[in-house]
């Protein structure tokens, strides 16, 4: 049976071009999740452009630094740190880091399983458990 404590260093790191994610939470290290919870850090003036989840409502709590969120095709706004924004089911969105530093948030969906269509972006890489994931790429 797997542990109820999630050590973040021992899962692998996903990592982006615009990014890395560490997937706390998720299908492919947790048993059966009803939802996950994803550690996502942002790069200065990159983001998670324009995609949706058309099966899982996503919920985004920003940790530090500031950035830009869409939702629903809707007129970008700002967000910050103690900010959360709610993004229903199917509903396409982004968030881009307007900021000088990282843009640190943490991703909830639920349903569980939203965070597998990571692994089908053609920038994706994974960093075993256990590297050091650098946060831009050289």
């Amino acid at each position: 049976m797997p542990s109820k404590l999630v050590d973040p260093t021992a899962i692998p790191t996903q990592t982006f071009e615009w990014g890395i994610i560490k997937p706390l939470v998720a299908r492919a290290n947790t048993d059966n999740p009803a939802m996950s919870l994803l550690h996502v850090v942002l790069l200065p003036g990159k983001g998670h452009v324009r995609h949706n989840h058309p099966d899982a409502d996503e919920i985004l709590y920003i940790l530090a630094g500031h950035g830009e969120q869409m939702v629903d095709d809707g007129e970008p706004f700002p967000v910050a740190a103690g900010q959360v924004v709610f993004i229903p089911t199917a509903a396409w969105h982004s968030t881009i880091n307007t900021g000088w530093e990282p843009l640190s948030l943490l991703a909830i969906y639920a349903p569980s399983g939203a965070e597998e269509a990571l692994r089908g972006l053609p920038d994706f890489r994974e960093v075993p458990a256990g590297a050091v994931a650098h946060l831009a790429r050289t």
